[in-house]
């Protein structure tokens, strides 16, 4: 394979493949990763949460990808097989579904984020790839990874680890690294109880955002002796990335120096969606006026399977029954039929009926509202059908007790909660 110093100033990506690793339940999401894992979770009133990473690497010029696939995992493939089976072999291009199938032993399925590629390596090593970027596939952020090869190479790094700034409560959910003047990782440790602060900011921790770049043969090397360790869990960032910092060289990448934003953006953007209240605070960002993350931005877009469906309808405009949305992005298929709806996401096929009223909902496909219902601060699941005159939001207790409520009172909605009302 020809290699960048072949060809000054060639893309490092189009010698690396992206590894996306979307075999998570995401627990932490409850009811809505029941019946699919957390990577096909719709987002952002279109897409999926998966969509970021792959358009990521697609935006980045990495033109060979393949998806490591294994809990409740219909949903994902059907999703990837629909919108991402474009790239051509025939171009040098290729997209690879990898469900977990006992490929190296019987009876083991994935163990953990490194043993999904070290079952692998036979098919990515048949690529020939110079790099892999291993990414997770839940997190919702638009980042140039071509930026980060290049510092890869510049460092000679055995692995870079991209990393971002988090409050240090938060940080007990990551990996959590320290690192010295060069930007070299002199500590990594995973999920830690009490995470070290960064030097002079006693309340944020460095975390890894799960975005990883090896050269391939290292790489393939540190899987097999993984696999080898019986006293390993398989995982990288509790095995492997630990184990570079120790004998070899791991870099950290600021995630502000790949960040892709545009005019509109201010700040680096990046949300773990892992929680409900994540989940719907990071979709009720892009309600604002001008949103924190710009998915409107054509010079980096965020593909997705696009549904054939008709126009978005709104209908009706008498007093108390008038078909209007605000500050809310409404999907094709949409009918919004004399009823009011603010600062909420309606995904395709949604049907919002009369003189019912919705603020700071996350509805997701083919979910309806019935007539006088009034929403607040809910998620509800797909397909599901709100009954007429049903108010949530206004009476925590309640809510409580017939859904799920967090914290921070947001109410997620299934079609099984609403059954079991009788």
């Amino acid at each position: 394979m020809q290699l960048r110093e072949d060809y000054p100033g060639a893309p490092l990506a189009r010698h690396a493949i992206a590894f996306v690793l979307a075999g998570g339940r995401g627990s932490r999401l409850m009811e809505l990763t029941d019946r699919r894992a957390k990577p096909a979770v719709p987002f952002g009133g279109k897409a999926r949460i998966i969509d970021f990473a792959l358009s990521n690497a697609l935006n980045s010029g990495i033109r060979r990808i393949a998806v490591a696939t294994q809990y409740k995992a219909h949903s994902l493939i059907r999703h990837m097989q629909r919108g991402w089976t474009f790239l051509r072999a025939e171009r040098n291009e290729s997209f690879d579904i990898l469900p977990a199938s006992q490929r190296t032993a019987e009876g083991n399925w994935y163990l953990g984020t490194a043993d999904a590629l070290y079952q692998n390596i036979d098919i990515i090593a048949d690529m020939d790839p110079r790099f892999i970027v291993v990414l997770a596939g839940d997190h919702i952020y638009k980042m140039d990874y071509e930026r980060m090869l290049q510092q890869h190479v510049a460092a000679g790094a055995d692995v870079t680890v991209c990393c971002i700034a988090v409050p240090r409560q938060e940080a007990r959910s990551f990996g959590v690294m320290q690192v010295d003047a060069e930007d070299r990782i002199i500590d990594f440790i995973e999920k830690p109880a009490d995470p070290p602060a960064i030097p002079g900011r006693p309340d944020h921790a460095l975390a890894s955002m799960g975005i990883y770049v090896f050269e391939a043969g290292f790489l393939f090397d540190q899987l097999r002796r993984d696999a080898a360790d019986p006293h390993s869990s398989h995982d990288f960032g509790r095995d492997v990335i630990p184990y570079i910092v120790r004998h070899g060289k791991a870099v950290a990448h600021h995630f502000a120096r790949s960040c892709v934003r545009s005019s509109a953006e201010t700040e680096p953007y990046w949300r773990d969606v892992g929680t409900i209240d994540a989940y719907w605070e990071a979709n009720m960002d892009l309600t604002a006026v001008v949103p924190a993350l710009d998915i409107y931005d054509q010079s980096w877009p965020i593909w997705t399977h696009a549904e054939i469906s008709p126009p978005a309808k709104f209908v009706h405009d008498e007093a108390g029954r008038r078909g209007q949305a605000i500050s809310s992005l409404v999907a094709g298929g949409c009918i919004v039929s004399g009823a009011s709806v603010y600062r909420s996401l309606l995904f395709t096929g949604v049907h919002v009926h009369s003189f019912s009223r919705l603020e700071g909902a996350v509805m997701l496909p083919r979910s309806s509202v019935g007539r006088g219902a009034r929403l607040r601060n809910v998620v509800v699941d797909s397909g599901v059908r709100i009954p007429e005159g049903l108010v949530v939001g206004e009476d925590p207790a309640e809510d409580a007790r017939r859904f799920r409520r967090t914290e921070k009172g947001v109410v997620l909605i299934t079609q099984s909660m609403l059954n079991a009302l009788g």
